[in-house]
């Protein structure tokens, strides 16, 4: 998949299916846009595109009005949404830096500019909600006009609902905020999880006994507290951990967002290392402590109940496999005695 940022030059134009918007999460309901989307470029012989932004929108118009309370949380960092797309057929990405030029243009000069010269859009899908241009006052009637003036279909993608709720990022935002990871991952249609470079920290967790992974959050995330986790990319498997995700409001007042993750019986240095944590049960929230000894009980009981939990879990999977295969025997002697009287009877004939 190729990247862009901001709009491909002349030489690395090429007429494609596109469609627009955050794609915060890659939720379910933009998985079912992206598989229309590599559909028609397929059967259009297209490229299949996606224009997203960076930052959100509405992270923009936060930092404008100095209100930041107004920014969403994010699901994704920028990493994990590329990979998600990759995943989902998406041949090129175009991530286009949304700053006050971007914001400003007309729902004319964005069609012409971007839709016209800057991407060569044959084809265009977007949600039934969609607008565009300054003050969003482009909608997608106007875009279906412009489409018939300058040779591109438009179609849109009704709601995806699961079941009477809206599949969308703010209904993953509330579930992973709400610390209902379950209901996250029937959204998302996959455990919901961050990747990152582990990184160098202050060493405090090796010398409460507790040395930790890191992994800067750059964004203020949708979840944040004390978690299950599990740790791809160190080993042929997942091990088995425990994170806090927050401020560490114990030791630091810099309000600084840090991923921190206890491996159980690890003890491998993986600086620099890619990893993706994937995000189990969560626990608690974050607190502030009076002291370091304090923190330190803590930590260690967020540990116990994290290796309970596992342990639960694995006897919980052992004893449904004990059920399969005792189903599986159960079967198959059903089935021996099946043709042992079908033998009998025909001894008769």
């Amino acid at each position: 998949m190729k990247v862009f940022r901001g709009l491909p030059n002349d030489q690395a134009r090429a007429p494609c299916a596109l469609t627009i918007g955050n794609f915060d999460g890659v939720h379910r309901g933009h998985q079912a846009l992206l598989a229309r989307v590599r559909a028609a470029a397929d059967a259009l012989g297209l490229e299949a595109a996606v224009m997203t932004f960076e930052p959100h929108p509405r992270e923009y118009f936060a930092r404008r009005s100095a209100d930041l309370s107004r920014a969403p949380a994010r699901i994704a960092n920028l990493r994990d949404k590329l990979e998600a797309l990759e995943h989902g057929g998406i041949d090129r990405v175009i991530v286009e830096h949304f700053n006050e030029h971007f914001a400003a243009m007309s729902p004319q000069e964005f069609t012409e500019r971007v839709l016209v010269d800057g991407l060569h859009v044959k084809w265009l899908m977007v949600g039934d909600d969609f607008c565009y241009g300054a003050k969003r006052a482009g909608n997608v009637a106007m875009l279906i006009e412009a489409g018939k003036r300058y040779g591109f279909q438009v179609e849109t993608l009704p709601t995806v609902l699961e079941g009477a709720q809206r599949i969308s990022s703010s209904a993953v935002r509330a579930t992973l905020a709400a610390g209902d990871l379950e209901a996250t991952g029937g959204l998302l249609g996959h455990p919901y999880s961050i990747s990152g470079h582990v990184i160098h920290g202050q060493k405090l967790g090796r010398t409460l006994g507790f040395p930790t992974l890191n992994l800067r959050v750059m964004h203020r995330p949708a979840l944040q507290g004390i978690f299950v986790v599990q740790v791809h990319g160190l080993g042929e498997g997942p091990l088995p951990a425990v994170a806090s995700l927050g401020v560490r409001p114990t030791v630091e007042d810099a309000g600084r967002m840090l991923l921190e993750v206890h491996i159980f019986d690890y003890a491998q240095s993986c600086y620099g290392k890619l990893v993706r944590v994937e995000f189990l049960h969560k626990l608690r929230d974050e607190e502030k402590y009076v002291d370091l000894p304090t923190l330190t009980a803590a930590i260690d009981r967020d540990a116990e109940q994290a290796r309970a939990w596992f342990a639960a879990r694995d006897a919980h999977a052992a004893a449904a496999s004990v059920q399969q295969v005792a189903a599986t025997s159960e079967r198959a002697a059903g089935n021996e005695a099946t043709r042992a009287g079908a033998l009998t009877a025909t001894d008769r004939i």
